[in-house]
């Protein structure tokens, strides 16, 4: 690989800005979603220790015409987090930085995972109040896009949230809450990467606890004729795995104790045997989908018991017990609708896998079987105050949300991916749904997101644009999704021009870079001739020289290109 070094230009820019503060780029890191569904090559990648070094890399890249990307854990398998131009992980930072036991708050800086802020909760006997299905996100990429967990007496993280402090396009930092800068605080809560940094939050906290958990397989009828009763209510945290070619689903709810610990029996697919076994399973369904159903019916029931009503149980930690394994990589693509409106969803979309009557769908499904199962969770956002623009739960009840995973055994795509999504997405839309701003949504357009939030969204931009004027923070998924056609391009503003065929079965993500002086455009480090797919660990780099759609890429500049030896 030919040696690359820093830019001149950047380097003079370096000495320039704040020339005491340190300004430590990293170059040829290659970006990887957690599913492996995208991978990209930032130009520079920055793991900043303190907020000046996170302030003077936001001055540069103003100063040059870079885009800004902060990375978590890339949970997200959309291409929310790819670039070409900068990306920030704030890793190294993530201390503590004051406790009030009185009120229980922790003010922690943005790159904690959440996992760690519930360790150093711990040690105060406090702990979140509610959780995802993991805890590898960074508290500032959770807060971004809106996560949440499945209760009804919880609403989305940020309700958790009582101040931020956020470093805006120009470099400044800036505190906000519900009682200052209360504008910057509703965008702030869900800024889905296109606000600024979020780099101090002051977190809410519960006493610690531990819950006791039972989870249980019953018909899918039975779930449909509970839900308007005690369903979601009778316990505090509830949610449920919908099997839709058996028509059943496991419920698994939790409640509170001050029993002590006890430890749940050995799951099937827990140990090696069962998660290897239902790997390949998975894997062979892509070649014969018809499959499926009994991959269903065989792994569910050595998991949670062939017969209802089997019950199994434990008694956890809260910090530990709210957290599921997500196996393997995977496409989610994850919707919120009211909950009123979950037994017609769940109805007409187990009708149409099903291929019976009565689900309205106006798309084939003819030869098509899908993954299970179909998460079912619940939130309610209604008290929280005030609201972020981005809530996506329902303003007027509690939220349902219906989450249509796939699977990606071995990186590979399931065949129903596509013909699946467009009509589980319709369906969500006709249903006044809104989708889940960090999942894979295939159909949804800008004007799609403008009837969803009306003036929330428009709220939103004028913050947004107030804020970072020059487009520090926009990208292409921000293009694609959040922003109208009448708004002009920014001048950090970045632009994707070509995704292919990765060997990890993902996708290369390529963007432009529109502060790159042309004098460097034939260098080597930067590139007019193609676009050269990412290299990854297990193969050397190929030359595809195709966009997108297939087309010839030759004419196409201002890619990250590098030169093999």
């Amino acid at each position: 690989m030919k040696a690359v070094s820093i830019d001149d230009r950047v380097a003079r820019e370096a000495q320039d800005v704040d020339p005491d503060v340190a300004f430590l780029p990293e170059l040829l890191h290659v970006h990887k979603t957690w599913a492996r569904t995208f991978n990209c090559r930032p130009e520079y990648y920055f793991q900043p220790r303190t907020l000046e070094e996170i302030q003077k890399i936001v001055k540069i890249a103003r100063r040059l015409k870079r885009r800004i990307v902060v990375v978590g854990c890339g949970h997200s398998p959309s291409d929310i987090t790819c670039t070409s131009s900068w990306m920030m992980n704030l890793d190294n930072y993530q201390r503590v930085l004051n406790v009030d036991l009185e009120k229980k708050i922790l003010t922690v800086e943005g790159g904690i995972r959440l996992r760690q802020l519930n360790d150093e909760a711990a040690k105060y006997n406090l702990t979140m109040p509610n959780l995802g299905s993991i805890n590898d996100q960074s508290i500032a990429g959770a807060i971004a896009t809106a996560t949440h967990g499945s209760s009804l007496k919880h609403g989305l993280m940020s309700e958790s949230i009582k101040a931020i402090k956020i470093v805006l396009g120009d470099g400044s930092a800036v505190r906000c809450s519900a009682q200052d800068n209360v504008e910057l605080f509703r965008a702030a809560l869900v800024s889905i990467g296109g606000l600024g940094i979020l780099v101090e939050v002051d977190f809410q906290l519960d006493d610690h606890s531990n819950i006791e958990w039972s989870q249980t397989l019953k018909p899918l009828d039975w779930v449909l004729s509970d839900w308007e009763k005690d369903l979601w209510t009778k316990r505090e945290f509830t949610r449920v795995w919908w099997l839709p070619y058996m028509k059943r689903a496991v419920v698994w709810s939790a409640s509170k104790t001050s029993t002590p610990e006890r430890a749940a029996v050995a799951s099937w697919y827990g140990g090696s045997v069962g998660f290897h076994t239902y790997h390949i399973l998975l894997w062979l369904s892509n070649y014969v989908p018809r499959i499926l159903p009994a991959i269903e019916w065989f792994v569910f029931g050595m998991q949670y018991g062939f017969k209802n009503d089997i019950v199994t149980s434990a008694i956890e930690p809260q910090r530990s017990g709210l957290l599921m394994n997500c196996l393997y990589s995977q496409f989610v693509n994850e919707w919120a609708l009211p909950l009123s409106s979950g037994p017609e969803a769940i109805t007409r979309l187990s009708n149409w896998l099903n291929r019976e009557p009565g689900h309205n769908i106006p798309f084939d499904n003819s030869g098509l079987y899908v993954h299970a199962p179909i998460e079912v969770r619940v939130t309610d956002s209604t008290a929280m105050q005030p609201k972020p623009y981005l809530d996506n739960t329902n303003r007027n009840g509690p939220t349902l949300y219906l989450n249509a995973t796939l699977y990606r055994p071995f990186f590979q795509d399931p065949p129903c991916h596509e013909r699946y999504y467009e009509a589980f997405e319709w369906l969500m839309k006709d249903l006044g749904a809104k989708p889940h701003w960090a999942k894979n949504f295939h159909t949804v357009t800008q004007s799609d997101i403008a009837d969803m939030y009306g003036e929330d969204l428009s709220s939103y931009l004028r913050v947004r644009n107030d804020t970072d004027p020059d487009g520090v923070f926009v990208g292409a998924w921000h293009r694609r999704y959040i922003l109208p056609a009448s708004q002009p391009a920014f001048a950090c503003e970045e632009h994707e021009v070509a995704r292919m065929h990765a060997a990890n079965g993902g996708k290369d993500w390529f963007g432009d870079l529109s502060g790159v002086p042309a004098s460097r455009m034939q260098d080597g480090l930067y590139g007019d001739t193609g676009v050269t797919p990412i290299e990854d660990e297990e193969r050397e780099p190929l030359l595809d020289g195709r966009t997108r759609d297939g087309t010839a890429a030759a004419g196409v500049t201002g890619v990250r290109v590098f030169d093999k030896m």
